[in-house]
């Protein structure tokens, strides 16, 4: 049995979510025990709040589902990328050149603006009609950072199955959550006192 259901699982953050919100985006798909999966951007009401909840979009962004969709395709490919460089795979072409459209479409570093009354300062622009394609611009290439940057030997996916997390790996610990932690101790265990003759 395979269900898809939209609210909050109750997981605390997998480590380095904080740092990456990418690793926040491929997160927001949630593998369960039980076949259950959450979506976290599953309606666009509720990709308008994990946005906002981000900094990446205004309460009142009014996201439609064509663009929940753009969020969620990028999501897949993102994760795509993640599963290649955990699993030392080479990338699916056009993964890599989803994330390279997402961050060419739209300009995601602040530019300058000059105020007659305060002087010259740097934002980046965020009209209503692109706030989407700037969160995933914005995405992509913390995604690109993460994938290329000094934490990228640190990624690594949840060693809880079927839990289907990716976290930034600290010390021994492969595990997104405390839960995916004890159920693969206990998973251990089990085995464990079951080959034992």
């Amino acid at each position: 049995m395979n269900e898809t259901a939209t609210e909050q699982p109750g997981l605390s953050p997998a480590q380095g979510e904080e740092a990456h919100l990418s690793l926040a985006l491929a997160n927001s798909s949630i593998t369960l025990t039980g076949g259950h999966t959450v979506d976290l951007l599953g309606t666009p009401a509720q990709v308008n709040q994990w946005l906002t909840e981000r900094g990446l979009a205004p309460v009142d962004a009014g996201v439609r589902e064509v663009c929940a969709t753009q969020l969620r395709s990028l999501r897949e490919q993102v994760r795509s990328l993640f599963a290649s460089r955990t699993e030392g795979l080479p990338a699916l072409p056009v993964a890599v050149r989803a994330v390279n459209d997402a961050m060419t479409r739209v300009p995601i570093a602040p530019l300058l603006q000059w105020d007659d009354k305060t002087g010259p300062y740097r934002a980046t622009p965020h009209p209503t009609s692109a706030i989407v394609d700037h969160a995933v611009a914005t995405l992509a290439a913390d995604a690109a950072d993460l994938l290329t940057g000094p934490d990228a030997d640190r990624l690594t996916a949840c060693g809880s199955a079927p839990c289907n997390r990716y976290l930034l790996r600290h010390g021994r610990r492969h595990w997104c959550s405390t839960r995916c932690g004890d159920r693969a101790r206990a998973a251990r265990a089990y085995a464990r006192r079951t080959t034992t003759p």
